[in-house]
């Protein structure tokens, strides 16, 4: 797409060229630090402490497969001007159908999922103080307040405060259990051990992979990044963002290699695993590293919340913007910071935030409906192979100028990330409780 000549009021061309800078790092990490959840550190901690050091390739590879993901969703948005919601309406009504019916549902179950996540650690810092519901309540409340009364840069700060302390508890951590780097080197060629293709799919596809990396877009525009011009520090933001997940993902495998495997240890599966794993620490290690982990816990369940809180209330409030509006017309000018400040103070932004926190909290006290566990989990498991594919429709479409349409490693990517997705997606659903 030929660059416009407009021009900014301090008379700047607009699309000029922008320049790299640390100080324009955000978005990405947000993106990243929001995927990771307390689920998927457990889950990454039992791969390392059944195969070891094996599937580190994997990680590697996971590592790739988001960024070249998330590069696509930022892509578009700064390409096109248009929102992710609004490039999927324009692929048919059933995107539409299909996203209305996910987002309240997962919305649903994840908020308790979320609140409970966030207040395990500190049930476990504070043993005598209240419950794991009080502190899940007042977790779920803190996540509403927060980003209700705060726009995109503060939130942004908050979160990157948040990133750095999970990223040095994990990253200690796994200093702390001596890694053995000849083992850790040599898990970089690909082996499947038996046994460890669920294990070793969970690794590529799940850790940072939910919803959350179609809000990428969203969290783009709301940084002040419109245009092509952007394309290069998008680009960046995303390989730091993911870089540093990468080894974060590393440093918990070599904890679960080193700590686990070599013990013959086992965790809890789910969040519980995270705790079972402080007390190890606090038998290997010492009271302070057990504590230090749990704060690092906290970290990585509370960004998880209040990323899903605002990242996903945007993207409903974008739907239900365009939803009322009807499909914008083809390459009109839709994304932009204003558009996303105005959808953070939208009735429909503050009424998801709402949804999110006060029903789920009655899942607390029950045990989650068989066919809403069912709902949840098939909704969930379509939803990143849905995302791949139409990101694969629309770059390589005329909706994409010409100039930012996918080449062959985008494809490549896509393509193959979409596959991985939909074998996982089955996978999900055949382990459902049918």
């Amino acid at each position: 797409m030929a660059e416009t000549s407009e021009t900014t009021d301090a008379g700047e061309l607009e699309n000029r060229p922008r320049r790299s800078s640390w100080r324009h790092i955000g978005p990405g990490i947000v993106v990243a630090a929001t995927g990771v959840g307390a689920g998927d550190l457990v889950a990454t901690l039992i791969a390392g402490s059944k195969f070891g050091y094996t599937l580190m390739w994997a990680a590697v590879i996971g590592c790739l497969v988001k960024i070249s993901l998330a590069e696509a969703v930022g892509r578009w948005h700064l390409a096109t001007g248009r929102t992710l919601f609004d490039g999927w309406r324009s692929l048919g009504g059933w995107t539409t159908a299909y996203f209305a019916v996910y987002v309240v549902i997962w919305g649903f179950v994840y908020g308790a999922t979320a609140m409970s996540s966030s207040a395990l650690p500190i049930v476990a810092l504070f043993p005598g103080g209240p419950g794991l519901k009080t502190w899940a309540i007042v977790t779920g409340l803190t996540g509403l307040v927060f980003v209700w009364f705060n726009r995109y840069a503060v939130f942004e700060k908050v979160m990157t405060v948040l990133v750095g302390v999970m990223f040095v508890v994990v990253v200690y951590v796994a200093i702390r259990v001596a890694p053995d780097m000849g083992a850790a080197f040599a898990g970089l060629l690909p082996v499947l051990p038996d046994g460890s293709l669920v294990y070793t799919l969970g690794l590529i596809g799940g850790v940072g992979g939910t919803i959350t990396m179609a809000a990428y877009g969203y969290w783009v525009n709301a940084k002040g990044w419109s245009g092509t011009s952007w394309m290069k520090v998008m680009r960046i933001d995303n390989r730091i963002a993911y870089i540093t997940t990468g080894i974060f993902v590393v440093a918990m495998l070599i904890v679960g290699a080193e700590l686990l495997h070599s013990s013959q240890l086992a965790l809890t599966k789910g969040d519980q695993g995270l705790i079972d794993l402080g007390k190890i620490l606090d038998d290997r290690f010492g009271t302070v590293t057990a504590k230090l982990f749990l704060v690092g816990f906290f970290a990585a369940s509370f960004s998880s919340l209040i990323g899903v809180w605002h990242g996903v209330s945007l993207m409903f409030a974008d739907f239900v913007e365009r939803f009322r509006a009807g499909r914008a017309a083809p390459g009109k000018e839709t994304a932009g910071s204003e558009t996303v400040g105005r959808q953070e103070r939208s009735v429909p932004f503050r009424a998801y935030l709402l949804w999110l926190t006060f029903p789920p909290m009655t899942l607390l006290w029950l045990d989650e409906p068989f066919g809403l566990v069912i709902g949840y989990g098939v909704l969930g498991a379509f939803f990143m192979p849905f995302l791949a594919l139409t990101l694969l429709w629309l770059l390589n479409s005329s909706r994409t100028p010409g100039e930012w349409r996918n080449g062959w490693l985008s494809n490549g990517m896509l393509g193959g990330a979409g596959l991985l997705f939909v074998v996982l997606c089955v996978q999900q659903v055949r382990d459902l409780p049918w």
